[in-house]
C-alpha cells in the first residue's frame, strides 16, 4: 500500500469513526425525545382532560350548567381518543356512563352519588396515568444512561485511535526522512558505507532500495578510482621529485600540499615540515620561503652547498572553472647562464672597451689626413677617407651602445641626478641631430612650453635617448617629412616627450618586442646597419631614473615613441 493509500485509510477510519459517534448521538437524542414525546402525549394530555372535568364536577354542587357540560363534554370526548394504557379504556367508558347518568337526573341525590363515582373514576384514570409516566420516565432516564456510556465509550475510543494515530503516524513519515537526511550527511562526508532498512512496500521502501543501490555504486566507483587516483598521484610526486627545478605547490587558502627534494633542499625544511602548513606562517622562519611569496622578481640569488646559485622565479595559477584553486612555484637554476651572460657582459665589455681606443685613433688619424698642411689627397684618396671616417663612426657607435649595455647588465650604470627644464634637453637633442635632418630634408617640429616644471633626470642619459628616438625617426620617414617632438604634462606630475614620424610604420605583431636587445623590424625600409641595442639601452636608461618608455604605430600612419621622467620636487 502506498503513503497515498495509507493516509486515505487512516483519515476515512476517523472520519468513519466520527461519523459513527455522531449517529449514536444523534439515535439516542431522537429516542430520547420520542420517549418524552409519547409521555406529553398520551400522559400529560390525559391528566389535563380528566384534571378539566374534576374541576368542572367540584365547581359546585348543584345541578350542572350548560357552560359546564360544555366543557366536560369537550374534554370526555378528547379523552375517549387519547387512550393509550393499559384498563385505561374500561375507566374511560365508567366515567362516560356516570357522565351521561349526571346529565339526566339533576336531582340532588343522585347527583351525588354520581359525582362520587366519577370523582373515583378519574383518580383511578390519573393515578394509572401517573404509573405510566414514572414508568416512561425510568425507560427515558435508561436510554439516556446508555446513550452515555456508548456516547462515552465511542468518544474515548475515538479519542484513543486519534491520539494514537497523531503520535506515531508522524514519525512513521518523519523518522525515515530524518534518517535518511543523516545518512546523506555522511555521503556528503565520502562515507559510502551507508544502508537504510525501510522494511515496508510503500514509497519509503523504494526509497531505501534506491538509496541503498546509489551508495553500493558510489562506493564502487570510490574504490575502483582510488586505487587510480592514488597511482597518479604517486606517478606524478615522483615525476616532480625527479624534476631539475625546485617546485612548491599551494592550495587557494596558501597551505603548503607539495613540495619536491630540491626545494625542501634550498628551503632546508623536509617535506613532512612543509606539507600541510600555512605558507606565511612558515615564512615567518624561513628567509627564502617568505621571498618566493612576497619578492615577485623574476631572479633569485641563493646560497646553497656552499656557493652563491642563480635561480629564476616563475608563479603558474592554478585554476578550474574560472577559479584560482592554488598555484605553483617553480625555481629554475640559472646559474650556468647566468655565468655564461655575465662571461658574455664582460667579454662584450673588455672589447668594446679595447676597440674604442683605437677607433679612435683612426678618426683622429683622419682628420689629420683631411687637413690641408699635411698633403692634398686626391678625389679617389678623399672618397676612401670619407669611407674610413663613416665605418670609424660606426664602429664607435657600436662599441658605445655595446659598453652601455654592458654597464646595465653588469648594475655599474651610473647615472648623475639632477633638475633641469625639459627644454634644455630637447635644444640639446635637436642640435645633435640636426645634420643628420638637414640631409635627409626632414623637418624637425617642437613644441615645449617654458612653463613645464623641470624634470629629475640624469641629462646626458635622457639627451642619449631623445637622440636615438629622433634619429629613428629621422631614419624612417620619407624625404621633406615632418618629425614631431613634444614635450607636455602627463597624469601623476610626470613630464611626457613624445616623437612622431609619419613614415610606413611598424605591423602590431612586431610592437612588444621593439625594446628586446637586437632586435630589428623585419624588412624595414631604413639600412639595417644598426647593432638593434638602442632602444634596448634606451628603454634601461629610462626605467633606471623611474619612468615608462612605449611605442604607438599604425601601418601606413608612422610611429609614436614616448616617455616620461618625474617631475623635480
Amino acid at each position: 500500500m502506498t503513503i497515498k493509500n495509507k493516509l486515505r485509510t487512516g483519515i476515512g477510519f476517523l472520519f468513519i469513526l466520527a461519523l459513527i459517534c455522531c449517529g449514536l448521538s444523534v439515535y439516542f437524542l431522537n429516542r430520547l425525545s420520542a420517549d418524552a414525546g409519547l409521555i406529553l402525549k398520551d400522559n400529560y394530555k390525559t391528566l389535563q382532560y380528566t384534571q378539566n372535568i374534576l374541576d368542572e364536577i367540584d365547581a359546585n354542587d348543584g345541578p350542572l350548567s350548560a357552560k359546564q357540560i360544555a366543557v366536560m363534554d369537550d374534554n370526555l370526548n378528547n379523552q375517549m381518543h387519547n387512550v393509550t394504557e393499559k384498563g385505561e379504556r374500561e375507566l374511560t367508558d365508567s366515567l362516560s356512563v356516570a357522565y351521561q347518568d349526571i346529565k339526566l337526573h339533576q336531582n340532588t341525590a343522585t347527583q351525588a352519588q354520581v359525582r362520587a363515582q366519577i370523582r373515583r373514576l378519574i383518580y383511578g384514570i390519573m393515578h394509572l396515568n401517573m404509573d405510566a409516566i414514572a414508568h416512561k420516565n425510568d425507560v427515558a432516564a435508561g436510554t439516556a444512561k446508555r446513550a452515555n456510556i456508548l456516547v462515552a465509550f465511542c468518544a474515548v475510543l475515538l479519542f484513543t485511535i486519534a491520539f494514537t494515530f497523531a503520535v506515531n503516524f508522524p514519525g512513521y513519515i518523519a523518522n525515515p526522512l530524518k534518517e535518511l537526511t543523516e545518512k546523506i550527511k555522511e555521503i556528503s562526508n565520502r562515507n559510502y558505507h551507508q544502508q537504510i532498512d525501510f522494511r515496508s512496500d510503500d514509497e519509503f521502501g523504494e526509497l531505501g532500495q534506491a538509496f541503498n543501490n546509489m551508495t553500493k555504486k558510489l562506493d564502487e566507483y570510490e574504490n575502483s578510482n582510488l586505487a587510480s587516483i592514488l597511482f597518479e598521484k604517486k606517478r606524478i610526486e615522483t615525476i616532480i621529485n625527479t624534476m631539475q627545478d625546485a617546485i612548491v605547490g599551494l592550495d587557494e587558502k596558501m597551505i603548503i600540499i607539495f613540495a619536491n627534494e630540491i626545494a625542501c633542499s634550498l628551503i632546508g625544511m623536509s617535506a613532512e615540515q612543509l606539507t600541510g602548513r600555512y605558507a606565511p606562517d612558515v615564512a615567518l622562519e624561513n628567509d627564502l620561503l617568505r621571498n618566493l611569496l612576497v619578492n615577485e622578481q623574476p631572479k633569485l640569488k641563493i646560497f646553497a652547498d656552499n656557493r652563491e646559485s642563480f635561480y629564476s622565479r616563475e608563479s603558474l595559477s592554478v585554476s578550474s572553472k574560472g577559479k584560482v584553486i592554488g598555484k605553483v612555484i617553480i625555481l629554475k637554476n640559472i646559474t650556468e647562464y647566468q655565468q655564461l651572460d655575465e662571461a658574455k657582459t664582460n667579454f662584450i665589455a673588455t672589447i668594446s672597451h679595447e676597440l674604442k681606443t683605437p677607433i679612435s685613433s683612426i678618426k683622429m688619424s683622419l682628420k689629420l689626413l683631411e687637413d690641408d698642411r699635411i698633403g692634398n689627397v686626391n678625389t679617389e684618396q678623399r672618397q676612401l677617407l670619407e669611407n674610413i671616417d663613416d665605418d670609424a663612426r660606426r664602429l664607435l657607435q657600436i662599441t658605445g651602445e655595446l659598453l652601455d649595455m654592458a654597464q646595465v647588465e653588469t648594475g655599474k650604470l651610473q647615472l648623475n641626478f639632477g633638475s633641469t627644464h625639459p627644454k634644455n634637453i630637447v635644444d640639446y637633442a635637436v642640435k645633435a641631430i640636426k645634420f643628420t635632418a638637414d640631409q635627409r630634408q626632414v623637418t624637425i617640429k617642437v613644441k615645449c612650453d617654458d612653463s613645464l616644471p623641470e624634470v629629475h633626470a640624469d641629462l646626458d642619459k635622457t639627451t642619449w635617448v631623445l637622440i636615438n628616438l629622433l634619429s629613428n625617426a629621422i631614419k624612417y620617414s620619407h624625404e621633406k617629412s615632418v618629425v614631431e617632438l613634444v614635450v607636455k604634462k602627463h597624469k601623476n606630475d610626470e613630464i611626457e616627450f613624445s616623437v612622431t614620424d609619419h613614415g610606413k610604420g611598424i605591423e602590431a605583431q612586431y610592437l612588444s618586442r621593439l625594446f628586446e636587445r637586437y632586435f630589428k623590424v623585419p624588412n624595414a625600409t631604413a639600412d639595417q646597419t644598426g647593432t638593434g641595442l638602442g632602444l634596448a639601452i634606451a628603454k634601461d636608461f629610462i626605467e633606471a631614473q623611474s619612468g615608462h618608455i612605449g611605442v604607438d604605430s599604425e601601418i601606413g600612419a608612422g610611429s609614436r615613441f614616448a616617455f616620461t621622467l618625474k617631475r623635480a620636487v
